[in-house]
């Protein structure tokens, strides 16, 4: 019998767990402290459940965790970890997982900066997107994380008690798995969960525009989205998505809802030479993006194998900054993190791995 997988579920849904076992239902409330709070490696942890009832539940059930299988260390301090997954796929209205044998992983990015740490989260193994700038979208979609397997990576991360700020920008499209990241969020942010505060959480998209509205309504993190260029066309052949989803779409949903307090909306730029940093491309930025309470984050691109791009230079970037701030679009250059192991924004790809030995 495969064990059903504790991370991932309410201490609702583990009062109904340990009372079909037999078991109090305060000890689902005990549990959920073990997990969320103390966030113990196994079940025989749980010292104020009985012995008999330790045994009772890892008879049937396991934590789920599971160790990077590999580390790499950037000389800027950043580290990329390779976690394991398990092969499930579950939504917020479907049994909870079991783990199954698979050979696939993901790449999680821990940045540290300062007294901040933010870890970059994957929530899909490869992208649909098939944004052209992007490796991970080179690797082609293998399937959607399950709860557990996008908790894991903040549960079995070496430095999780350093943690800051969290943001789901490492492979794939947040909204296109959007039943597991609202659940791995809401798991986040639960007073009975992590107990977070939703504004150390940062989303991103490329505007999927029924899924981002659902979003929005039902979580209260951040929201960032993929832009990368002003122009229908040119963003079209940048990022096919645009041609369902079109960016002007996109922000006429945006401006339906109220960014002016603590909830953030911004707009992430990759900047490509001589392609997307012309004062034309300012203009519709400002043109497009009116009125709208954001910020925008310029962003140096990072080559990838066979794509005819390019960065922009230094000077290029600092002028379209100062024109976006000029004209009332708060704007910064973010710092480019951990390029030197592909841990930089759209490096992140285990197409490598997909035929890793796995012991789970």
């Amino acid at each position: 019998m495969e064990k059903k997988i504790l991370l991932g579920m309410t201490t609702s849904e583990l009062k109904e767990l340990v009372k079909s076992l037999g078991m109090p239902a305060f000890t689902g409330g005990q549990i959920a402290k073990w997990l969320y709070e103390r966030q113990v490696k196994s079940i025989d942890e749980m010292t104020n459940l009985s012995k008999q009832n330790r045994q009772r539940l890892a008879e049937c059930c396991e934590i789920g965790c599971q160790a990077p299988l590999d580390a790499q260390y950037s000389k800027d301090g950043t580290i990329k970890y390779l976690f394991p997954v398990g092969g499930t796929d579950v939504s917020a209205h479907q049994d909870h997982p079991t783990r199954q044998e698979c050979r696939k992983c993901v790449e999680t990015v821990f940045i540290p900066d300062g007294d901040r740490a933010t870890l970059c989260v994957s929530c899909q193994v490869g992208c649909k997107m098939n944004c052209l700038f992007c490796q991970t979208g080179k690797q082609g979609w293998e399937g959607n994380l399950s709860v557990a397997d996008i908790l894991n990576q903040i549960y079995s991360l070496p430095e999780h008690d350093r943690l800051t700020n969290i943001v789901f920008m490492g492979q794939g499209e947040p909204m296109d798995n959007l039943d597991n990241v609202l659940r791995a969020t809401q798991l986040l942010t639960a007073p009975d969960g992590w107990a977070w505060s939703p504004r150390r959480i940062t989303v991103s998209s490329v505007g999927v525009r029924g899924k981002l509205k659902r979003f929005i309504e039902e979580s209260e993190c951040h929201v960032a989205i993929s832009l990368h260029s002003p122009i229908h066309e040119q963003r079209q052949q940048l990022m096919p998505a645009e041609k369902g989803m079109p960016i002007a779409e996109v922000v006429e949903l945006l401006r339906q809802y109220d960014f002016s307090h603590q909830r953030r909306l911004s707009f992430e730029y990759i900047v490509f030479g001589g392609l997307n940093d012309s004062q034309v491309h300012a203009r519709e930025l400002v043109r497009l993006l009116n009125g709208l309470d954001c910020r925008i984050n310029l962003i140096r691109f990072h080559q990838i194998p066979d794509v005819p791009l390019r960065g922009a230079d230094e000077k290029r970037m600092e002028s379209l900054r100062d024109y976006l701030t000029a004209h009332g679009l708060f704007t910064t250059i973010r710092a480019s993190r951990g390029q030197d192991i592909c841990a930089a924004c759209g490096l992140l790809s285990t197409a490598k791995q997909k035929n890793i030995d796995i012991t789970l």
